[in-house]
């Protein structure tokens, strides 16, 4: 599933369209960032069947590629062939979407109630957590269920040490590191080094040559 597009742009369908004269789903809400009702069926439904498939995929060990690729083919937006090592966390799993050669080490986790896209050859430490969920600033009514949410997006050959944690809405360049533990609450730039909590910078990148005259 989801094989041979670049991930960044986006995928060749969405699985949700929009009608001209209909108020949003609940999922149609979440996925354009706006208060949703996480207990709405629809969800609810979504939320169980990627628990039912984590599950199992969790329970998997080397050596059972076919499973594993059933598995996270039925999970994932975008699959791509991505090395995913158990135990692996996800709310829906339908919104990640992988570019080819992605690796995620393990105990990751990716709360997809926004989408996560994650570009070729990236790869995640043990324990990196990426939140496309938000909370709202102002109080929810009582009861209300009210959700909230922004997409991540992570480009290529980019590196996240062990025990990362990338907020809401954030979106990190080609070939950028960061650091064991980092927190990174704002974008980062193609090629840039950054750690800490919050990060910064620590290594700008390379200039370009120049060619003498």
């Amino acid at each position: 599933m989801g094989h041979g597009h670049d991930v960044r742009r986006g995928p060749p369908r969405t699985g949700v369209h929009v009608g001209v004269n209909r108020p949003l789903t609940e999922r149609e809400k979440m996925l354009a960032g706006l208060p949703y009702r996480a207990a709405d069926a629809e969800l609810a439904a979504l939320r169980l069947t990627a628990q039912s498939l984590l599950r199992a995929y969790n329970g998997t060990t080397e050596g059972e590629d076919a499973a594993r690729a059933a598995l996270l083919g039925r999970l994932l937006g975008s699959w791509n062939g991505a090395a995913i090592c158990p135990p692996f966390h996800a709310d829906y799993g339908a919104h990640i979407h992988f570019g080819a050669g992605v690796v995620l080490g393990p105990g990751c986790v990716i709360l997809d109630v926004c989408e996560v896209r994650i570009g070729a050859r990236t790869q995640l430490g043990p324990y990196v957590q990426i939140l496309a969920a938000d909370h709202a600033r102002q109080p929810a009514a009582p009861g209300s269920g009210a959700g909230l949410g922004r997409p991540v997006v992570i480009g290529a050959d980019v590196r996240i040490g062990g025990g990362a944690i990338v907020l809401p809405g954030v979106t990190i360049g080609d070939g950028a590191v960061i650091g064991a533990g980092a927190v990174v609450t704002r974008p980062v730039p193609p090629g840039v080094t950054v750690a800490g909590n919050p990060v910064r910078p620590l290594r700008l990148p390379d200039p370009p040559l120049t060619r003498e005259a």
